[in-house]
């Protein structure tokens, strides 16, 4: 498989990340690693019972984490977003998001008809809703993507943010990477259950990040798709097998346990590698510290 470098290792930086997952709500307690028996993570403690209702459970997480990582990153305040609607888009990553509302709509249809289905589930059955419902709800007016291509759609989504900020599609990016865990996506996973949580993080230009001063958390570094991984000696971060399947969020999540680490004051760079031996692909991307030139 040909490998495929992404970006230039100091052209997108992270200057926001958020984490929501039962038993870790910061970045510094998801490097460190989550606790068992962390209590479920309640999306209307995090941005209020307001739009919530007749959302999916991967919405809702998704709106907590959107509205924590651009406050973490200066650009969300108390009148909105702080820099133009169009300057920011949104990639979102979920492979299990919707599912549940998938399955009862054609439950509903195979049952009765399809004129028995609820006008509030039908909108909430396209795969994109996480990415879209986000970007309308926090006027995001970039360019939209949702990605959910299996154990690698975490850092593709990554990279996919990356690729446009290079081309100079917009100026950031919010990353969102989230699983619900439901009875459905149980069902899927063949008992076993997923996070019901994950990341967001805000990617920038370097440029764009200097612009307004805002504080550099980690520079990505080289990203590959195939078989090889860059960084392959260094340091990476796991999630803890407690917490479940992570999927599409699984990727998200390392960046976030990388800025977590930086934070900290870990200086070496670290890596973040998901699919491989045992999948279709894989993909590995090499996180470097803030001062990286």
């Amino acid at each position: 498989m040909t490998l495929t470098p992404a970006t230039d290792s100091a052209a997108v930086v992270v200057s926001g990340a958020a984490v929501l997952l039962p038993g870790a709500d910061t970045v510094r307690a998801l490097a460190d690693g989550p606790a068992p028996g962390g209590a479920a993570v309640e999306p209307a403690d995090h941005v209020g019972r307001k739009g919530l209702r007749y959302k999916d459970r991967a919405t809702q997480l998704g709106y907590a984490l959107t509205a924590a990582a651009l406050r973490d990153a200066g650009l969300l305040g108390v009148d909105g977003l702080t820099v133009p609607a169009a300057s920011t888009g949104i990639v979102a990553s979920s492979n299990f998001g919707n599912l549940d509302t998938v399955a009862r709509a054609l439950d509903t249809i195979r049952e009765e008809t399809v004129t028995a289905t609820s006008p509030m589930d039908l909108p909430n059955a396209s795969s994109n809703v996480i990415a879209s419902s986000a970007a309308i709800r926090y006027g995001l007016r970039g360019p939209n993507l949702m990605v959910c291509n299996g154990e690698t759609s975490g850092l593709d989504a990554v990279h996919w943010a990356a690729t446009m900020i290079g081309a100079g599609r917009a100026e950031r990016f919010l990353v969102l990477g989230v699983e619900p865990d439901n009875e459905v996506v149980r069902r899927l996973l063949g008992g076993a259950r997923a996070v019901d949580g994950g990341a967001a993080l805000v990617l920038e230009s370097r440029t764009a990040a200097a612009e307004r001063s805002a504080t550099v958390r980690a520079v990505l570094g080289p990203y590959r798709r195939g078989a090889d991984e860059p960084g392959g000696t260094a340091p990476g971060w796991e999630l803890p097998a407690h917490l479940g399947s992570a999927s599409g969020a699984h990727g998200v999540l390392q960046i976030a346990a990388a800025v977590g680490w930086f934070d900290a004051g870990r200086r070496e760079p670290v890596r973040a590698v998901a699919g491989g031996p045992g999948h279709d692909a894989g993909a590995g991307l090499l996180l470097l510290a803030p001062e990286a030139a």
